[in-house]
């Protein structure tokens, strides 16, 4: 599809495009760029690319297609480092969680002529770094665009297809609506298991009880929620804050009710509940965007032979 694609970080989500570029055959040179000497030569290593280099703007330059895939807070710093050598007619996009802070930083610094459209795939792990990534990691999941008015079309359905052919399925949203679905469905979850962790490390150093020791299936997998990238998810609480706060108030408020319903023995209520999440939990599996095991090994039955 392309004949330069430049990759500028190559952490899950850079590593594992690189995987499923080369599988499918989608670009004939992978230009991969890292600030960090030591990912870049573990990434060499690994063969996720035929040029490796820490200097972005080389790395971009004749690029056909760019994708920013760094943490959401550095996406300023990285468009305006590569803005002099982007080619023009080339795509550049991004892969942050975030779109009306990425929007932000990143599009004044785009050239005329450069079709910037911002993307959002949305699968990861709570792995980072190269050796995390896996070819499959997008197969059947969603990448969302929020594209600017005027984008052009055929750069929008060249990089719509591109994605497909990752194994994604496309949408498009307004960058306001992305952010505040993104803030209950992957931002609050990850807010609340940092949260739920922290609580529990305060309880064991406090108290010295044995809450690791005897952690049950529920905390394994709020473990591995809060075993993500800490910068990235630093960045995301700076960067959709609006749509975070929005969402932890209204948490709270239903927090707040079901501890009245608790504390009152309001078992109907309670029962109500659960019942109505319960559901939810199965439409995600007949969706296909998640499998019906009840363990906390879900990575190895998604690719096998991953380690745990």
């Amino acid at each position: 599809m392309f004949e330069r694609v430049a990759l500028v970080g190559i952490g899950l989500i850079g590593s594992s495009l690189a995987r499923v570029i080369r599988r499918e055959g989608l670009a004939r040179h992978i230009a991969i760029a890292t600030r960090s000497k030591s990912t870049l030569k573990r990434a060499e290593e690994l063969n996720l690319g035929d040029s490796y280099m820490t200097d972005a703007s080389e790395a971009v330059r004749d690029a056909d297609l760019v994708i920013v895939s760094v943490p959401v807070g550095a996406s300023g710093a990285i468009a305006e480092e590569i803005a002099p050598t982007l080619k023009k007619g080339a795509i550049l996009t991004d892969v942050g969680s975030t779109k009306a802070s990425v929007i932000a930083q990143i599009g004044p610094h785009v050239p005329e002529g450069v079709h910037f459209i911002p993307g959002h795939p949305l699968a990861g792990t709570e792995k980072s770094g190269p050796d995390a990534g896996f070819a499959d990691l997008f197969d059947n999941r969603w990448c969302i665009f929020t594209p600017l008015p005027g984008t052009d079309p055929e750069a929008l359905e060249r990089l719509s297809e591109f994605w497909r052919r990752c194994g994604s399925n496309i949408d498009t949203m307004d960058p306001q609506h992305h952010d505040m679905t993104l803030a209950i469905v992957s931002h609050l979850p990850h807010i609340i298991a940092y949260n739920i962790v922290g609580t529990a490390d305060d309880l064991e150093s406090v108290t010295k009880t044995e809450v690791i020791k005897y952690s049950a299936s529920g905390f394994r997998d709020f473990t591995r929620l809060a075993a993500s990238d800490p910068t990235m998810w630093r960045d995301v609480c700076l960067h959709n804050k609006d749509a975070i706060l929005e969402m932890l108030a209204r948490f709270s408020e239903d927090l707040a009710s079901l501890q009245r319903a608790i504390r009152w023995g309001d078992g109907e209520k309670l029962f109500d509940l659960f019942t109505r999440t319960r559901a939810i939990r199965r439409s995600i599996i007949e969706a296909g965007q998640d499998i019906d095991v009840p363990d906390f090994g879900r990575q190895a039955v998604e690719h096998p032979g991953a380690k745990p």
